[in-house]
């Protein structure tokens, strides 16, 4: 069953970085939407430093909800799923694997590329590290709740606006907490607990989410 699990990731990021396409999307549709912040706001640090949390974080959710409606549609339409599905290993495991494999080719370039960003939104020092932290715990959440939405409208048509209205409203309490994360590191405010809160949204999320996009994807099957 482990060596399933892994063999699914491997062959999700294989297939990412053959294609191509959806991972340089979000990373591009994230650069492009922050950059045009200061374009259209203005060059002013005092504005930005004070709005780059939400831009970030907003630009971040909107990038990942891109790829987002065909992480099972691909197998949907060439019958792999069908086959994950009958296959022994749980189908929750490898829901969990195709998750992870969407995480490390779209949420941790995010990661590694918002730290250049915040520099550019005059981001104070002081937010860098709650920046990251909080990108690290909020980023697989969006992906993990991205699941249940991709799930859910599986061979329906225009999924991908139907999968963004179900999952927006469950990533607010993310956004909220990511922004409120830097918020209180640039204020030299404790932000541990804010940090903790969504270590524990992603806790729960870990074992639920696959369960529930499971049950969608048997529905869908049947």
């Amino acid at each position: 069953m482990v060596r399933a699990f892994f063999q699914t990731v491997m062959r999700d990021i294989s297939l990412a970085l053959r294609q191509g396409s959806d991972s340089l999307m979000v990373l591009g549709f994230f650069v492009v939407a922050v950059v045009l912040f200061p374009l259209g706001i203005g060059p002013e640090p005092q504005i930005l430093t004070r709005i780059a949390p939400g831009i970030l974080w907003v630009s971040a959710l909107l990038a990942a909800m891109l790829s987002l409606d065909r992480l099972f549609q691909t197998d949907y339409e060439d019958g792999s799923l069908e086959q994950m599905v009958l296959a022994p290993a749980p189908l929750e495991f490898t829901v969990f694997a195709k998750v992870l494999a969407h995480w490390l080719t779209t949420g941790l370039p995010m990661l590694i590329v918002a730290p250049l960003l915040a520099v550019l939104l005059h981001l104070d020092a002081n937010g860098f590290n709650a920046l990251i932290a909080g990108l690290s715990l909020g980023t697989p959440i969006l992906s993990l709740m991205g699941a249940i939405g991709a799930a859910l409208v599986l061979g329906a048509r225009r999924g991908g606006v139907l999968m963004t209205v179900l999952v927006l409203p469950l990533t607010i309490p993310v956004l909220i907490l990511g922004a409120g994360i830097i918020d209180a590191a640039r204020q030299d405010l404790p932000y541990a607990s804010l940090l903790m809160l969504m270590g524990a949204i992603l806790a729960m999320a870990v074992p639920l989410a696959p369960l529930a996009a499971a049950a969608a994807i048997r529905q869908a099957m049947d």
